[in-house]
């Protein structure tokens, strides 16, 4: 089943969806984060791949000097591999417990991206732990994806609420200091702070956009699905368009709220009269309106 926001509409978003189709199968290890990696990003001519071997930070830079201003510090790059080894052993030791698995999820998954040990990719090797640990602790079913993601994304403002409430508070206990290219580099013992951290509210946030994708994305999806089926033979027993073509029809009449744009009836469907178009149109709102 294909769920909206969990749709591939470009070639990054396809290997992500690539990825979120992994999701439970391999054990999650070092070697596999890395893989991972490789597949959601494809170019890395601009990338240093795998970890990280300098300080890292999310903010921005001022637009005249290019000096850093940080919303979160990454942990250490000397820190990397003892912090990764200490997360991937907490999983298994997760994965063999009976905590809650959405519990579980929030504690890898945030603990992974407020270490924050690549370069890129961070944010969504981060939403596919989320995912492969509900998988592989049962919560949902190996090879159906549970668009939690799209969910996360639904609420993008609370999400960064979420990973401020533990960046924001920790810049007052690390000494860091701007360098040559305007990256940081941490000047005191922080990797005590990315090993234990309270995970309360990023669990909430969590159970609260599972609620939401199972109370509202699904069952829109679902309906969404039915009605498109709808809608599908409709066209074909009508004007036996070809599947590729009725997909583009919905998609257009969709982004016209129900309406057919000029272009479209002057290119992709000049083969339809204005008497058909408005036919069409007019079934399309009994369908996905109704």
């Amino acid at each position: 089943m294909t769920i909206q926001g969990e749709n591939p509409k470009s070639k990054r978003a396809a290997r992500w969806g690539q990825a979120i189709g992994q999701a439970g199968l391999n054990e999650l290890t070092i070697r596999e984060l890395l893989r991972l990696q490789q597949i959601v990003i494809e170019n890395t001519r601009f990338v240093q791949m795998g970890f990280r071997k300098q300080g890292g930070f999310v903010g921005e830079h001022d637009r005249n000097t290019g000096a850093p201003f940080s919303d979160h510090i990454s942990a250490r790059w000397q820190d990397l591999e003892q912090l990764m080894e200490g997360l991937l052993a907490t999983n298994q030791l997760l994965q063999k417990d009976e905590i809650d698995p959405v519990i579980a999820a929030a504690k890898i998954a945030f603990g992974f991206v407020f270490i924050h040990p690549l370069e890129d990719g961070n944010g969504r090797i981060h939403r596919y732990l989320i995912h492969h640990i509900l998988a592989s602790k049962g919560f949902t079913p190996q090879g159906i994806t549970f668009p939690i993601s799209a969910s996360i994304l639904d609420k993008i403002h609370e999400y960064r609420k979420v990973l401020e409430a533990y960046s924001h508070p920790l810049l007052d206990y690390i000494d860091w200091r701007a360098t040559a290219n305007n990256n940081v580099k941490v000047l005191n013992n922080t990797i005590d702070y990315y090993r234990y951290f309270d995970a309360t509210e990023q669990a909430e946030f969590l159970y609260y956009c599972v609620e939401d994708t199972l109370v509202n994305i699904i069952p829109e999806e679902v309906n969404y699905l039915r009605n498109y089926d709808e809608f599908t033979q409709y066209i074909n027993e009508e004007f036996e368009m070809p599947d590729q073509m009725v997909a583009l029809l919905a998609r257009f009449l969709e982004q016209g709220k129900g309406k057919l744009s000029k272009r479209a009836q002057r290119k992709e469907f000049s083969a339809l009269t204005s008497e058909e178009i408005a036919q069409i149109e007019e079934q399309y709102e009994e369908i996905f309106r109704a």
